[in-house]
């Protein structure tokens, strides 16, 4: 085989492949970044809208609500102190235990608590009900509240007859925010972790690949039954084997190239206990009260030691919070026992 001369070039050495003159190098991305926040969420912090009536919440309540049931570690730090707190509370005949348990959990998850006080004919108190912060809404003038459950279904309470706690926000005096609103991220990243998972094991424990197949298909019902053969694999029964036949077809005549490797690439494991540890520390609570299994050798400590620092940084101040419903009412309705540790509690 003689080399040939392409105009003037350099004679290129036997065996090789020419290069073509119009080949270049060409480089593409697959799909288009996709921002984590946009305008809208960004501007929901600025204010609260005044619809001419009440003034809207900061952000999306429905959202809101929907959000903090969307990380096992963040619903469970909620209920962990919702629990600790009815364990001391003490049950009055205005507010009952179940009523109690009612407003700590609005509180914990909106910022939010609302008391409807209900008045008998001479005046007087006859019970506390609490009213789900979901749907309340805040007058013009601070001191209406609207319970909103859609459009055309609002009701208008009497003035004086709602207690609101909030927790303080740094933007706006209208209503309360969360404290683990700054988790929300971490929360989502958690989430679609387990999401991504998920879809992973129903795709049948890989991340898609490329079937290349270079044998010539006898006809095109072949490549048909092919893809059916390979869709119908999917789902809950994919451990299944495929029989193809092609005659006259060579070992190599059909190949799977996997487009990712996700058990080398894929970081779940890091994924959710990163997200985890930044959803603990937004709710303040100890590991080792959460059944958190610690990583190394150490531990995480006295199960004890923990419980008793928590109750005093955590705890007392969300009940001495609560007391603010008796400086409204007149009268002691919340009260709590102290918090204590039974004598044989293991460490």
């Amino acid at each position: 085989m003689s080399n040939i001369d392409l105009s003037g070039a350099a004679p290129a050495p036997a065996g090789e492949l020419l290069a073509s003159p119009n080949a270049r190098a060409e480089a593409f991305t697959f799909g288009d970044p996709v921002p984590v926040l946009d305008g809208r969420e960004i501007l929901d912090y600025l204010e609260c809208y005044l619809n001419g009536r009440w003034y809207e919440p900061p952000v999306s309540l429905e959202g809101l609500a929907r959000s903090s049931k969307a990380s096992v570690y963040l619903q469970s730090g909620l209920i962990f102190k919702r629990n600790a707190l009815a364990r001391t509370f003490i049950p009055h005949k205005l507010l009952s235990r179940q009523a109690f348990e009612q407003i700590i959990m609005d509180l914990g998850w909106s910022g939010n608590l609302y008391l409807e006080k209900r008045d008998n004919m001479l005046g007087r108190a006859i019970g506390l009900l609490p009213c789900l912060a979901k749907y309340m809404r805040r007058g013009a003038d601070l001191e209406t509240y609207y319970q909103v459950r859609g459009w055309r279904d609002e009701h208008e309470f009497r003035a004086g007859s709602i207690c609101h706690l909030r927790v303080a926000d740094i933007n706006q005096e209208v209503y309360g925010l969360p404290e683990w609103l700054p988790a929300l991220q971490a929360a989502l990243l958690n989430e679609a972790a387990t999401l991504f998972r998920r879809k992973y094991y129903q795709n049948g424990s890989h991340a898609g690949f490329i079937l290349y197949m270079t044998d010539a298909a006898q006809n095109e019902d072949f490549v048909d039954d092919l893809r059916t053969a390979m869709k119908s694999s999917k789902g809950p029964g994919n451990f299944r084997n495929l029989f193809m036949y092609a005659p006259n077809g060579k070992k190599d005549g059909i190949q799977l190239i996997p487009i990712s490797e996700v058990a080398a690439k894929d970081d779940f494991g890091a994924i959710k206990n990163i997200s985890r540890d930044d959803q603990l520390a937004m709710l303040r609570i100890p590991p080792q009260l959460m059944g958190v299994v610690p990583q190394n050798s150490g531990g995480f400590g006295s199960v004890r030691e923990a419980t008793q620092v928590w109750a005093v940084n955590e705890l007392e101040p969300e009940q001495a919070r609560l007391l603010q419903i008796n400086e409204w009412l007149g009268e002691e309705v919340i009260r709590f026992n102290p918090y204590e540790l039974p004598a044989n509690s293991a460490s």
